[in-house]
């Protein structure tokens, strides 16, 4: 889920203050869309002699997430250890080893990540996004809700379309991707809340056609 954005936000987070030039790793494997690709060209970056530790942590964060999405949860929580040992306030990795956790039923582990994720940028809305779904499945449904209402307002367009889509798939929501909060939407997401076996997000090739 949500790969681009997070990859993105995890090369900002690290990334230092330095005059603007061409970074040879611009188009590497490792931060491509491809995701075997990014799994293989990070761990040929990793294996370099001299990699110094942003970069380490960077590649570390950005294969956990192709690992990730490949369902590989394990393998990637292992990564964002690795990458956390190394740049412990580093919140893309904080709350992506958070939503991994979640996607294995470890509620009570992801909170923590995603709680100290949010400390250290509150304008994340994939960390909202990530808090909502642990609140939702701790029957939370009040502080569920404001939390996806708060990613919907962080992540625009793009979220709300996201949010529209899974509720579609539920039944829940009939209207249009339209990347507007609306009266039907804020329904069916306090309906969604209501249960564990809802989730508004839904698999990024259902929507990838509303999103382009």
């Amino acid at each position: 889920m949500r790969p681009a954005a997070l990859i993105a936000a995890a090369l900002l987070a690290l990334s230092c203050a330095a005059p603007t030039r061409a970074d040879p790793l611009d188009n590497h494997d490792c931060f491509g869309k491809d995701m075997m690709r990014r799994i293989t060209g990070c761990t040929e970056l990793l294996q370099r002699p001299g990699l110094d530790p942003v970069r380490k942590a960077t590649a570390l964060a950005t294969r956990a997430l192709a690992l990730s999405i490949l369902g590989r949860y394990e393998d990637a929580i292992r990564d964002y250890n690795l990458a956390l040992s190394i740049v412990p306030n580093y919140p893309v990795a904080l709350n992506n080893r958070a939503w991994a956790k979640f996607k294995l039923g470890r509620i009570a582990e992801a909170e923590p990540d995603v709680e100290k994720s949010l400390r250290l940028d509150r304008t994340s809305p994939h960390a909202h996004d990530t808090r909502a779904h642990v609140r939702q499945w701790q029957g939370r449904q009040k502080e569920a809700l404001r939390d996806y209402r708060v990613a919907m307002v962080l992540g625009g367009a793009r979220m709300v379309k996201l949010y529209q889509c899974g509720l579609q798939a539920h039944g829940l929501y009939l209207g249009p991707l339209s990347g507007i909060v609306t009266e039907a939407l804020e329904k069916a997401l306090g309906e969604c809340v209501k249960t564990t076996k809802c989730d508004p997000l839904p698999p990024d090739e259902e929507c990838k056609a509303s999103l382009s």
